[in-house]
């Protein structure tokens, strides 16, 4: 017996309606705001993949040499997908590009609840303005589809400008930069202590101090803002970054969120507003992170070209949504007895119900009425039609719905009253 490969899923039909139905909801989120749909490539070559994060991803992804000798990988993540997509074709179309997916992606990680080696993810792209509005666009995007599937969830929004102006009133370097942002990203705060008491004793600064002042920083606009800028007045950058968040903020429509300059991502290509979505689901929380990377596709050979985007954990996602049932109006049509005449004409009443967009299945095991009838009511189907001679010679059919039991004749005519 074969299993299946470590950190993958099977997904039964009844589940795969369920992911099917949120999809869509999502779907029509994105495509209500004229986002377009894209797809790319599953694989990539390594050296698109590792471009933005260097050769230590290698560990976390699949990599394969093809029968060319190129080295390969399966992505991580769609943005790098986009962004070469964008720079090789997309370009020289009108701005912004509005482009989402939803696609399967692949980490070379220890599964754990929450966590696979392939799992889904659903986004966006907005490329070509670097208006504040853009960034709010996003976060109104990722709120509302949420609000479709009705997920409990908390967003928190901060800006990596704040912190980053701060670092360079200091003259940081980009490596001592990004040892705070990943030890801030993990909430690791004790080793952010040490790390920073390093720095203050090599560097003869005082920064400690200000950066947990900042970190500490959560509330609404109105509790924050004016706050830091108070702390930060003497910090240029920073206090541009918070002009900027607050105006992002004026276009930001719901009011459910929670300014948070935590907020590090680890994902080190963000230049300005970052957010993320937690639902409630332990193990599962985060469903969702985002922000504006107006660097990356220059890093990527590109002209310089504004960005932000988000992408949902779509399996997260289903984690964090109450279990539902789903609703099929299906239909089961049987032959009363075994006759070739008789399910011919199941088959063509079949066939004039599905081109009315009727969900049909003709039964194809020879089944006796009540052991079809029986099967019927252990998968669902929600009306059997029975075909016999004698009905047919009158024009009619019996049809039995299996929720309320009640059974009726109705003419041949009358099939799209079904």
């Amino acid at each position: 017996m074969f299993n299946r490969p470590k950190g993958t899923r099977d997904f039964a039909p009844s589940e795969m309606k369920k992911r099917k139905i949120i999809e869509n909801k999502l779907k029509s989120v994105f495509m209500a705001y004229n986002f377009n749909e894209i797809n790319t490539p599953t694989f990539e070559y390594f050296e698109l993949l590792s471009k933005k994060t260097g050769e230590d991803i290698r560990k976390q992804l699949f990599v394969f040499k093809d029968h060319g000798n190129r080295e390969m990988g399966l992505r991580p993540e769609i943005t790098s997908s986009v962004v070469r997509f964008y720079i090789n074709e997309l370009k020289n179309l009108p701005k912004p590009q509005k482009l989402f997916y939803f696609a399967n992606c692949f980490r070379y990680e220890q599964p754990q609840a929450g966590r696979y080696r392939e799992f889904w993810q659903m986004g966006c792209e907005l490329l070509g303005s670097k208006n504040p509005i853009a960034d709010a666009e996003v976060i109104n995007l990722a709120m509302d589809g949420l609000n479709k599937i009705n997920m409990d969830y908390e967003i928190h929004i901060g800006h990596l400008g704040v912190l980053k102006g701060v670092f360079e009133e200091f003259g940081l370097t980009e490596d001592e930069e990004l040892k705070i942002r990943r030890l801030i990203d993990k909430e690791d705060y004790e080793n952010l202590e040490k790390c920073l008491i390093e720095l203050e004793e090599n560097k003869n600064i005082i920064i400690k101090d200000i950066i947990f002042s900042v970190l500490s920083s959560k509330g609404t606009v109105e509790e924050v803002i004016g706050n830091l800028k108070e702390i930060l007045k003497n910090y240029p950058k920073s206090i541009e970054s918070l002009n900027n968040l607050e105006e992002i903020m004026e276009f930001v429509k719901h009011n459910n969120y929670v300014i948070n300059f935590g907020i590090a991502r680890g994902l080190d290509y963000y230049t300005g507003m970052v957010f993320e979505v937690y639902g409630k689901k332990e193990g599962a929380r985060q469903v969702c992170g985002g922000g504006r990377y107006d660097n990356l596709i220059e890093l990527f050979e590109g002209a310089p070209t504004p960005a932000v985007g988000f992408a949902y954990g779509f399996d997260r996602i289903m984690l964090n949504i109450d279990d539902f049932e789903v609703e099929d109006e299906s239909i089961l049509i049987i032959p009363i007895k075994k006759d070739k005449k008789l399910l011919k004409e199941c088959l063509n009443i079949a066939d004039k119900l599905r081109k009315m967009e009727k969900i049909v299945e003709v039964d194809l095991m020879n089944r006796k009425l009540n052991k079809a009838l029986n099967y019927a009511n252990t998968v669902g189907i929600s009306k059997v039609i029975m075909i016999g001679e004698k009905e047919l010679n009158e024009g009619k059919i019996s049809i039995k719905d299996m929720e309320t039991g009640e059974q009726k004749l109705i003419d041949l005519g009358d099939l799209s009253n079904i």
